[in-house]
């Protein structure tokens, strides 16, 4: 399957998004409900080879009966892409290649920010928030990934 505008996902009823916050070092993970109205925090996996990390997926994929994914597109400011757009991208086209599922990109400009400010808010500790942030930050992703799906059907 191909990377698709986020308008164009379509899935099965009753089958979930996957988004993900790649990072240098970490996948934070999250899930949505069936509905596709919630997004929900779910883990963080230690980043290696593609192979390695795609292996993973295809088990969580299995076990929560995952239909698409939602990749967080770390653009800069200005809108161009920096070296982890690039990389987000090159994420993108090999899963393209190896996988059905359909991919898409939402913008995630400042996701990791905004759930830094929520973590200080909530006056988590540095040691707590950095076991938290990737997977927040993939339900952020995915939940402004979600509410657009929600206007556009």
């Amino acid at each position: 399957m191909a990377v698709t505008e986020l308008a164009a996902l379509t899935l099965p009823p009753g089958q979930r998004l996957l988004g993900l916050d790649l990072g240098e070092k970490t996948i934070g993970l999250a899930l949505s409900d069936r509905l596709l109205t919630v997004a929900t925090p779910f883990e963080t996996l230690k980043r290696g080879k593609f192979a390695a990390d795609a292996a993973r997926l295809d088990i969580i994929i299995s076990e929560q009966g995952v239909g698409g994914l939602v990749v967080g597109l770390p653009l800069n400011m200005d809108g161009s892409d920096g070296p982890s757009a690039q990389s987000a991208r090159a994420f993108g086209r090999n899963w393209a290649a190896r996988s059905p599922l359909p991919l898409a990109f939402w913008d995630e400009r400042l996701s990791t920010s905004a759930v830094t400010r929520t973590l200080l808010d909530a006056d988590a500790s540095r040691r707590r928030r950095g076991q938290v942030i990737d997977k927040m930050a993939a339900a952020y992703i995915l939940q402004g990934a979600l509410d657009r799906l929600r206007v556009t059907l």
